[in-house]
């Protein structure tokens, strides 16, 4: 069992063929972190500090998620922000009743199925990800202004003020924003005024350590604080967002005022089902989330993990084999339900789920999984889409037992590269795929009008026997988040770790095209005997960015991922 990481010196930066742009800049050993009246775990400590003060002031867990969200688009610019999507978890620990609002982005009115097609071929995706092109309708702060409205206890306007103050007075930039501004991964981020002179001042990257200001993002803020969301969705930011992406010198879009002004965030049944004596919830789509770890799971719950070593091969080959079965099926069935007419529960259905799980065994040769045939007769067929690991989680649980799990994304570095007002614009719409469709079968993730794309972000909850929260995880790390959170669930369920302990585990991913472990860890081992079992094998950076409150015996245990920058406080 993992009870320790060895970790080799780590690379910055990564091959396109990996497509894990964001990934290494270091590695921190962080021991679990313990509070007994509240706690928030983010990505960086500006914005753990913020959530911190929030609940200081007699906040809630929404309360201080807004808090944090806008201090992570000063702080923290490359993975999440205002001008990007979100799904928000929300237990209300005096109802016991779970909510879930999905804040993701929205394609504008005036895209088509073929809106990546170039003389019908898709287009390169890092061709498509600069400009306005790839930029859907942001929105968190739609989300988050639905959670403030059903469940918030303080001021919408005194939960930016840390944010607003930080924007003007200026922050320290950390390593980790510094290091991924040296890359000059972003084909686009030089290209466009606003954001070369942000991230490139006087044509040299941002340097760690140096203090930051970002003026028009505090006038931003303050100006969301004193009018609400509708600032920027119906006011004269709408106006200067849509120009941005519409007059973009590189791809330029077609996104009105009209598609900011009608976005809705949306509340949606949450995803749960039993795993041992257990309930594990997630997400619905159009994350696929809540769906694929449930699944991996759920293939998994009869094979005795308990039983296995968690750094053995035959644990390593069994979770792989699921993880495939898992990705096969999301790549063939789940995009936004609003569109597709293909009903979730199917896929996680316990006939069957027990069905396919009669197809892994620890001593099976691997090799790739085709979907399964949860519905009767389903016309549809499989599309190529990519998700980027830029994107940022956050886990909170207040004073009162409420908890907040939020997963917040711009989706790749940087996003499309356009900055708006001291804020950048997101490019999720390249995680719909760029092909409509194949053998004449439609693909239900292809581009629509109002649609919203399809994503792997899985921020998730676990609930004991009694119905009372015992977990609260999420991850970045574009398609791999669902790897990695499930890994992580598996961890503290099956194999008793702590969160910190299970976040730490060497990371082993397969999205049913190749086993990859994790580059510098005990997780190399595993190479050579899973290859003897039909393995295509690669060592490689995987940045998980996983962030989790467990609860036990009265007590909050933090972890915070080791492979970035994010702290748990609390009391």
């Amino acid at each position: 069992m993992f009870t320790s990481l060895s970790i080799a010196p780590l690379t910055h930066a990564q091959t396109i063929e990996t497509r894990e742009p964001e990934a290494n800049t270091g590695f921190s050993q962080k021991q679990a972190f313990t509070a007994r009246e509240y706690m928030v775990v983010a990505a960086n400590p500006y914005a753990s500090w913020a959530g911190k003060n929030i609940i200081e002031q007699g906040g809630n867990a929404i309360d201080a998620a807004i808090a944090v969200q806008a201090m992570l688009t000063l702080v923290e610019p490359q993975s999440s922000g205002i001008g990007g999507g979100a799904f928000i978890l929300y237990w209300d620990n005096q109802q016991k009743k779970l909510y879930t609002i999905d804040a993701r982005e929205m394609a504008p009115e005036a895209v088509n199925a073929y809106w990546f097609m170039n003389d019908n071929k898709p287009m390169d995706w890092l061709d498509a990800v600069v400009g306005g092109k790839s930029v859907g309708v942001p929105g968190v702060l739609r989300g988050l202004e639905l959670a403030h409205a059903k469940f918030g206890k303080l001021q919408w306007k005194k939960l930016f003020s840390d944010a607003i103050t930080k924007s003007e007075e200026g922050f320290k930039v950390s390593e980790r924003l510094a290091k991924l501004v040296a890359l000059d991964y972003h084909p686009g981020l030089k290209q466009f005024p606003s954001s070369s002179t942000y991230f490139f001042p006087g044509g040299n990257p941002l340097k760690a350590g140096v203090t930051k200001t970002n003026k028009p993002l505090a006038r931003t803020l303050r100006a969301v604080a004193e009018q609400g969301a509708d600032y920027f969705y119906t006011g004269e930011l709408a106006g200067k967002i849509a120009e941005t992406v519409n007059t973009a010198p590189i791809n330029p879009g077609k996104l009105s005022k009209n598609d900011l002004s009608r976005y809705e965030a949306k509340m949606r049944q949450p995803i749960c089902g039993n795993y041992h004596s257990k309930k594990v919830c997630g997400m619905a789509p159009p994350s696929s989330g809540g769906i694929n770890v449930y699944q991996i799971l759920k293939l998994l719950e009869n094979k005795q993990l308990s039983t296995l070593s968690a750094d053995s091969p035959e644990f390593a080959n069994l979770f792989t084999q699921a993880s495939a079965m898992s990705f096969a099926d999301r790549k063939m069935y789940v995009g936004d339900t609003d569109f597709t007419n293909l009903p979730y529960a199917a896929l996680i259905n316990p006939a069957y789920l027990e069905r396919r799980a009669q197809l892994i065994s620890a001593e099976k040769k691997w090799r790739p999984a085709r979907a399964g045939k949860p519905y009767d007769d389903a016309k549809v067929t499989q599309g190529m889409s990519m998700e980027q690991p830029n994107t940022s989680h956050i886990s909170i649980v207040d004073k009162q037992g409420n908890a907040v799990s939020m997963t917040t994304s711009i989706e790749f570095m940087f996003g499309s590269g356009l900055m708006v007002d001291g804020f950048l614009l997101n490019n999720q719409l390249t995680d719909f795929s760029f092909d409509p469709s194949q053998n004449n079968q439609p693909v239900p993730n292809r581009v629509e009008p109002h649609k919203r794309p399809r994503s792997s972000m899985s921020p998730s909850m676990v609930f004991d026997e009694n119905g009372e929260l015992e977990l609260i995880v999420g991850s970045p790390g574009g398609s791999r988040i669902i790897d990695y959170v499930a890994q992580t669930i598996i961890g503290v369920l099956d194999f008793d770790l702590n969160i910190q302990q299970a976040i730490n585990m060497p990371k082993v991913t397969n999205r049913n095209d190749y086993t990859a472990l994790e580059k510098g860890t005990a997780a190399e081992k595993l190479k050579a005997p899973l290859e003897a079992l039909g393995h295509k094998v690669k060592v490689i950076d995987l940045n998980s960015g996983l962030h989790g409150i467990q609860i036990k015996d009265g007590t909050y245990i933090g972890g915070a991922d080791p492979r970035r920058e994010g702290v748990a406080v609390g009391q």
